[in-house]
């Protein structure tokens, strides 16, 4: 197992970031995924981070660490259209980063598009697929408000029968994420990331449940 350690920037300094990429490589780290982050509301008036891509670009220039970055199939919710946002991705990747891992998506549709898309811009970098199974409703609700995240009506319906039985719930989200993760593998689609949200048995159960495939 490889530790992959987060890194975020917007309420940080330079002399903070250098700190801690310090000590990640005392402990021996070599992966970051390097993040923005979500802006605080008492940011300070002078930033010295606006964007993951100068973060990045100061890890690339700091030592020999594999860096992450964060990507958004159906664009980032400040961003003003896909098309710029998909230009800020290539910022990052001109800034060193080596993979990155979407945010998550509930139709398999909305990757492949976006894989095609991003490929034609020039970005051929490893993309991981970012797959949260559903075992909270209320919780998942409010994330796809704050992303924008699309959900599709099969998605829907498995919400409206089950949302008020968390055990129910719990069951047919877990098979919802499985069945994404078959389809995903099925078109060569093999680096897939679960947002387990600190629910290591979900991710435990859907490994079990890809026990031949994987």
């Amino acid at each position: 197992m490889t530790a992959l350690a987060h890194l975020t920037c917007v309420s940080s300094t330079k002399e903070k970031v250098h700190q801690v990429l310090g000590e990640l490589k005392a402990a021996g780290i070599e992966n970051v995924l390097a993040l923005r982050g979500d802006m605080p509301t008492d940011a300070p008036a002078k930033r010295e981070y606006h964007y993951a891509s100068e973060l990045i670009r100061e890890i690339k220039e700091a030592g020999d660490f594999c860096i992450g970055a964060a990507c958004y199939p159906e664009g980032h919710v400040e961003s003003a259209s896909k098309t710029i946002d998909m230009d800020y991705l290539k910022q990052k990747v001109e800034a060193g980063c080596d993979f990155v891992t979407t945010q998550m998506f509930f139709d398999n549709n909305i990757l492949y598009n976006y894989l095609y898309r991003i490929r034609e811009k020039g970005v051929t970098v490893p993309v991981v697929a970012g797959i949260m199974p559903v075992t909270n409703v209320r919780q998942i609700i409010r994330s796809c408000q704050l992303s924008g995240t699309y959900l599709p009506s099969r998605f829907k319906a498995i919400v409206d029968r089950f949302g008020d039985n968390p055990a129910a719930m719990k069951q047919a989200g877990i098979a919802y994420a499985t069945e994404q993760i078959i389809d995903l593998i099925a078109n060569g689609v093999n680096a897939i990331h679960v947002y387990s949200m600190n629910k290591p048995d979900v991710a435990l159960k859907i490994k079990e449940n890809l026990s031949e495939i994987l």
